[in-house]
């Protein structure tokens, strides 16, 4: 499976932007999907993720209510709407994918993941 990252961009605080994750291969709907985040100097974290059908999400504390995570498995391609940007939202945000053990689990921890996007920036200007 290979990921491909779009929609980063420079915006000023409590804007929004749209990120998309296109995949391609075979049985991407088999896959579990989520977004981290990298900021400069810290580790990185687990921002949302999606079940293979969308039934199951989860997402970090400090983005709940903001950001939405969603999945076109007809288009192969997952999204992350984040709304009322803040500063500290700013980061390169990567998209992820595993085939989980439990296909109706979330999982939060990156290393679980079997591929990976070149992230794409996001920056918030207060």
């Amino acid at each position: 499976v290979q990921l491909v990252e779009s929609g980063g961009g420079l915006v000023q605080a409590g804007a929004s932007l749209r990120l998309s994750c296109a995949a391609s291969g075979r049985a991407f709907s088999s896959y579990g999907m989520a977004w981290f985040r990298q900021a400069p100097g810290k580790e990185r974290e687990f921002v949302a993720g999606i079940n293979w059908d969308g039934g199951t999400t989860d997402y970090l504390d400090s983005v709940k209510g903001r950001f939405t995570i969603s999945r076109d498995n007809a288009k192969n391609t997952v999204y992350l709407q984040m709304n009322s940007l803040k500063p500290e939202d700013a980061a390169v945000y990567y998209c992820a994918a595993d085939l989980p053990a439990d296909a109706d689990d979330v999982e939060k921890t990156g290393s679980n993941y079997d591929y990976w996007g070149k992230g794409t920036p996001v920056t918030v200007s207060s």
